[in-house]
Formats: structure tokens, sequence, C-alpha cells
């Protein structure tokens, strides 16, 4: 194994980031604070807004798992409390319920978008009513980004007045019947790992509905200092802020954060016509033209008996032994070991889905060189397994 590697998704600079970065260091802005946080901010807002008649407002933050714990904290999650969330999704969208001390449900996928199921969200509020526990937040996920069922699970929140928390960490750049992905709930979640349509190294974003909700997570973020002379606090806080160079580097993402989705995209038909001649793989893709998807991860689904017995991990082994790495959807979060007493609404569609199905490489910085591998690697699997 002589090649390089290709992987699932790596970082691409888009060559302008170093010139903020330098900045940075020339005014000794190396804090959680300074030009290049606001800047990126107001860059991220106007990203997500502009085109819209919706207001909102952004606080850059260490990581979208700190995004999303400051949004449980917003909404007042506390011990005892339960919170819904999307089984089907990496263990960061749960993870800040249990910093809370809050009781995760978890609620299946459904097929067409591989998000949240509005009937079985339907299903487990009403039975943790009846069971005198009414969740008090809704965490809903735009996997690999494909935005979820929007219309429907918004409705079934405002219908039972429980706020949605949109994690939209891997969907920056999707949109919903025009209407960017992180603009559709009372808080909404951005990340900027390094594996993200843009990066910032780490990183992340809460979006809000007003500047002075913004104000009160920025706050939050800066260890809850009251406005005083002396180091005064009268609520718990953290140390969550971006620093003011990994936010430079962020400026300089969003002007390419376009080109990266547009490059994504065609990764997406790559793959499409690439399955189109093969038995038995399904590409997953937009169930319709309201959802316009990043497609930061391109998901193919295998069904073993049309492949001619091939599995996904058959797949993916090969792969790795041509030093391409792939990878398995995400486990779903009730079957992992650490939240296995948590309860659990569905009819097994994340299971299977996590069974079958594969992450391929998508990466915006995949050469030709590297799309005739990836294309001669899953050709000559299914050519020698057949």
């Amino acid at each position: 194994m002589n090649k390089d590697k290709i992987w699932l998704s790596s970082p691409h600079m888009g060559g302008t980031e170093q010139k903020f970065v330098n900045e940075a260091f020339e005014q000794n802005w190396v804090a959680p604070l300074g030009p290049n946080v606001n800047g990126f901010e107001e860059d991220l807002k106007k990203y997500l807004f502009d085109s819209s008649s919706k207001e909102g407002a952004v606080a850059a933050l260490s990581s979208g798992t700190a995004a999303l714990h400051l949004a449980l904290v917003m909404l007042g999650i506390k011990a005892g409390d339960e919170v819904l969330c999307q089984s089907m999704t990496f263990a960061a969208s749960a993870n800040p319920i249990a910093y809370q001390g809050a009781t995760p449900i978890f609620i299946d996928s459904e097929e067409k978008t591989l998000n949240l199921c509005p009937k079985h969200l339907r299903t487990a509020i009403e039975d943790r009513i009846s069971k005198g526990k009414k969740p008090k937040a809704i965490i809903a996920v735009h996997l690999y980004g494909m935005p979820y069922q929007v219309d429907e699970i918004n409705a079934i929140a405002k219908e039972f007045d429980i706020p949605v928390v949109e994690d939209a960490a891997e969907a920056l750049g999707s949109t919903y019947k025009g209407e960017r992905c992180g603009t559709f709930a009372e808080y909404a979640v951005l990340s900027f790992n390094g594996n993200k349509i843009i990066t910032t190294s780490g990183g992340g974003a809460l979006v809000t509905k007003s500047q002075s909700a913004k104000e009160k997570a920025v706050f939050l973020a800066t260890q809850a200092r009251d406005a005083a002379p002396h180091y005064q606090h009268s609520e718990i806080g953290y140390n969550y802020r971006l620093s003011n160079i990994s936010a430079g580097i962020g400026r300089g993402q969003m002007q390419v954060v376009d080109e990266r989705v547009k490059a994504r995209r065609e990764m997406h038909e790559f793959y499409v016509d690439l399955f189109s001649e093969i038995e038995g793989v399904k590409v997953h893709s937009a169930p319709n033209e309201d959802f316009f998807s990043n497609h930061w991860l391109s998901v193919v689904c295998l069904n073993e008996e049309e492949t001619g017995g091939i599995k996904r991990e058959d797949l993916r082994l090969h792969l790795e032994e041509l030093n391409i790495e792939s990878r398995p959807l995400w486990k779903p979060m009730h079957l992992q070991p650490v939240f296995k007493n948590a309860p659990f609404y569905g009819n097994g569609v994340a299971e299977r889905l996590f069974e079958n199905s594969l992450c391929l490489p998508s990466g915006s910085n995949l050469n030709q060189e590297e799309k005739d591998r990836i294309k001669a690697g899953i050709l000559s699997c299914f050519k020698k397994q057949k």
C-alpha cells in the first residue's frame, strides 16, 4: 500500500485564512475575543439570514457540542428533565443532555431523510406525557447535511409546545424550501470541526432568534461574569468562546463556503453515476426538491440480497485495503453502552441503516486521480465478490 490515503473528509483551505490569522498576531488579539470573532459572527449571520425574512444572531463558540450544551442551558433543561433526541446521530447530539443531568429519549429515523421520524416523535411525546413527564426539548439533526422534515417536526413541536434545538452541525449550506438550515428553531447549532464543510480547526456556533439571546449565550460562554469591577458570578458559566485566531480561519473559509458545498454535491453526483449500474446499492439522495443537501458525506445503502452477497463491511474493508477511508453511519445512540438504559421509540430503521450503510469519501478537495482510485476500488470490490 504505497499510495497516499484518501480521507473521508479532510480540511480544505481556501487561501485567505492566513491573512486573517496574521492580522490577529499583528494586533495581538490572541484571545477568545477580537475583530475576527466579531467578523466571523457577522459573516455567518449574513450567510444564514440575508436572503431570508427571518432575523437572528450568531455566537461563535469553541465547538458545536458547546453550542448545543448552551442551547439546553438557555432552555432551562435541568436534572430530571427529559429531552427527545434523534438516535441516528453523533454522540455530541446527545451528550449535552447528560451534562444537564437530564434523560435522553431516543427517537428512530425515517428512510426518506434518515432523520427524526415524525410518527415516532409523536408517539414518544404522547407516551411520555401519559407517564406524567412532558419532554422539555427536541433535538433534531440534519444528518450528513440532509434536512430533516422541518415542517412536520416543527408542527408537532408547536402542537405540544416543546422547543426544538436544530442540530445543523453537518448542514451549513443546506436548505429546506429555500431557507438555510440553522434558521428553523429556537436555537441552532453549527460545527466547524476539521472534517466539516468549512473549518476553524475546532469550533462551532450557536444561532439564536435575537441579539438579546446571543448576548445571554456569550455571557454564559465567558464564565458568566457579572458587570462589576471585580470577578463576581451570580450564575454558573462556561469557557466556551472561540479564539480570535480560530475565527480568522473561519473568516477565510466563509469566502469559499459556496464552492465547498458545490464540490460536495458534485461528489454525490459522482456516486450516483458510479452506482447507477451496480445492483443493490442506493445512494442516499434528497426525497424531493424541497430538500437541498450540502452532502457533507455521501451515503450508500447496500442490499446484500441484490448485491450478490456483498455487505457494507465487505466494501469498507476492501476500500481500507486500498488506503481509501470509508465509515459506517453513526451507531444509533440507543445502541450505545453509555445510553443502554435510555428509552427508545422506533421500529428498527436506524439499526438497519447502521448495519447496511456506508459513508464514502466526500471531501471538496478530492482530485481526479483520487476519484479514479475510488471508482476503481468500488468497481473492483463488486467484480471481485461476484
